[in-house]
């Protein structure tokens, strides 16, 4: 009995056919990375006070004294949200009385935003903040938005992929990114809050259902070595990398529909893709369509320029492993023992608190010193060696310290950035870019780190819970940001603690590394330092290609 490894061994690697699958599906990754943070120039809050109508009859210099000032950031500025009361103001002016040498300011009676808003153009022309008034009274609909997207997140990600267990990778690959397209183009042309907030829902659906297709399509079509790479580096580079494009957008495009259709429209670009990435040959032979799957493997040899063999795939002989296992585990074995139920739970915190503080501080870009493109794209390109030193963290060191030592530094620096002088903004600027470093390459590292802990028969459910519990964190993420119009440091104290605190109880967790994969609940490794239950014969490489499939259904961002 062969399994498909096997089969198509003759392949080979890395030849011309899984360059090119490799790299169009890390490519169409790319407009997942700007959409999935473009609410963070949709809905940019710009500098705003209240509006005085024309029609008002104050002098210069009432109009100028209309607006009381309020402490914030240590300074005297403009009140956002409230001014003088303008008939009062208009008897004033009438009478020939000065602000603040006739009438003292202070003792007037002051009144909401009740004409509306005027707002700075400086950063933007116009954002779903300025187009809607969310601002005042209405500032809790902007992260509403912000989390209705992840709402979506989590919805997808529990139908994904069920949708591509059953129609196929590549079907709900293509109908997913249509999905995404289709969604935010129609959003372009919102005419209310409401209108945009229901169709970012569904875009966010969209988003982490092509993400999860076009993930599982590379883990099944590529090779063992190269899956690895895929995984940890190609997929998440591409994902920084559109990340990194969407500050640039932004800057050139200032005006929040023409961006949100710049980009949408690089989706369109996929299309053509249709007719170059296949569909998993492993899926077609779990259906029974084995010449549809051979089709596909003989076209791969042509393009890699190889022999193939007379007969591919013979029913008889092949093992298909997805058709033999049996599920007979439920949510509940995650409870069954108290060991397996103190790593749920600590998977469980340790995932949220690190999608918290991930999403916290992408999404408070705009709150920064300094540029906020700038910024925007610092905290993009911080990605990148975060993704590098995470993979090489796995490749040679343990898991447990690896983890801790990057919460710890993304904790910590979080934590310092309340003592920098206000003058040193560049150095607070620093302080955040190594916390997103820490964080990101905690993310990077906890699904690996989880996947090996959990054994095989319950390893999917025990990722898909952990996994779920990031989602919730992304949720709740916008709210930690928005926490900073009371304090600015309370995000960064916050977050900072947090994170902290998940890196000591990181430290409770069993060492996987070097370890076999375990296979069933009673061969897991044992939290506070237990010795390890020795498992079965078979080692961990030997697992480690039957399993990876299984993993990584579950695990992406």
């Amino acid at each position: 009995m062969r399994d498909y490894e096997e089969v198509t061994a003759f392949l080979g690697e890395w030849g011309r056919f899984q360059r090119l699958v490799f790299f169009l599906l890390s490519a169409s990754i790319i407009p997942n990375g700007f959409n999935g943070l473009s609410i963070v120039f949709l809905a940019g809050t710009p500098e705003h006070r209240c509006a005085v109508p024309r029609g008002a009859n104050l002098s210069g210099e009432w109009l100028n004294a209309s607006i009381p000032l309020e402490l914030r950031g240590g300074q005297a500025v403009p009140s956002r949200c409230r001014r003088y009361r303008l008939a009062e103001l208009a008897n004033f002016s009438a009478l020939g009385l000065r602000p603040g040498s006739d009438v003292e300011l202070g003792s007037l009676a002051q009144e909401p935003c009740l004409d509306g808003w005027e707002y700075s153009r400086d950063v933007y022309r116009s954002t779903i903040v300025t187009e809607w008034n969310l601002v005042c009274d209405n500032d809790w609909k902007g992260p509403l938005s912000t989390s209705l997207f992840f709402v979506g997140v989590l919805v997808g990600s529990f139908v994904s992929g069920q949708l591509s267990d059953k129609f196929g990778r590549k079907n709900v690959l293509f109908a997913t990114l249509a999905m995404q397209t289709g969604f935010s183009f129609i959003q372009v042309f919102s005419t209310s809050w409401e209108m945009f907030s229901v169709f970012f829902v569904l875009v966010g659906m969209g988003q982490i259902s092509n993400y999860v297709a076009a993930f599982v399509l590379g883990t099944e079509i590529l090779g063992k070595s190269i899956r690895v790479l895929f995984c940890t580096l190609g997929v998440c580079i591409f994902y920084a990398f559109g990340y990194m494009l969407l500050p640039l957008f932004a800057y050139f495009i200032r005006d929040w529909r023409m961006l949100l259709l710049a980009l949408t429209l690089p989706g369109l670009l996929c299309i053509p893709l249709w007719w170059v990435i296949p569909e998993s040959p492993r899926w077609l032979i779990s259906q029974g369509r084995f010449q549809e799957a051979e089709d596909i493997i003989r076209k791969a040899a042509k393009i890699n320029g190889v022999t193939a063999p007379d007969v591919i795939l013979d029913p008889s002989e092949l093992q298909d492993l997805d058709s033999q296992k049996q599920q007979t585990y439920t949510i509940l074995d995650l409870m069954k023992t108290r060991n397996i139920l103190t790593i749920t739970i600590m998977s469980i915190i340790l995932w949220m608190i690190i999608s918290v503080g991930y999403f916290g501080l992408s999404l408070d870009t705009p709150n920064l010193h300094g540029d906020v493109y700038v910024n925007c794209f610092l905290s993009a390109v911080i990605e990148v060696p975060a993704y590098i030193i995470s993979w090489l963290l796995l490749q040679n060191l343990p898991r447990r310290y690896s983890m801790a030592a990057a919460l710890f530094l993304g904790g910590c620096v979080l934590l310092f950035i309340q003592l920098v002088p206000s003058h040193l903004r560049a150095l607070s600027i620093l302080l955040v870019m190594l916390g997103k470093f820490g964080i990101t390459s905690a993310f990077s590292m906890v699904y690996v780190y989880t996947a090996e802990l959990y054994p095989t028969v319950v390893r999917n459910m025990g990722v898909g819970a952990s996994s779920m519990a990031s989602r919730l964190g992304s949720i709740l993420s916008p709210y930690f940001v928005y926490l900073g119009a009371y304090d600015r440091f309370l995000p960064y104290i916050l977050m900072g603690s947090l994170t902290v605190l998940s890196g000591i109880l990181t430290l409770f967790l069993p060492e996987s590394y070097g370890m076999p994969l375990p296979d069933t609940i009673e061969q897991m490794l044992l939290v506070k330092g237990l010795e390890y239950r020795p498992a079965s014969s078979s080692t961990r490489d030997s697992k480690e290609e039957e399993e990876n499939s299984e993993i990584l259904k579950s695990t992406a961002f």
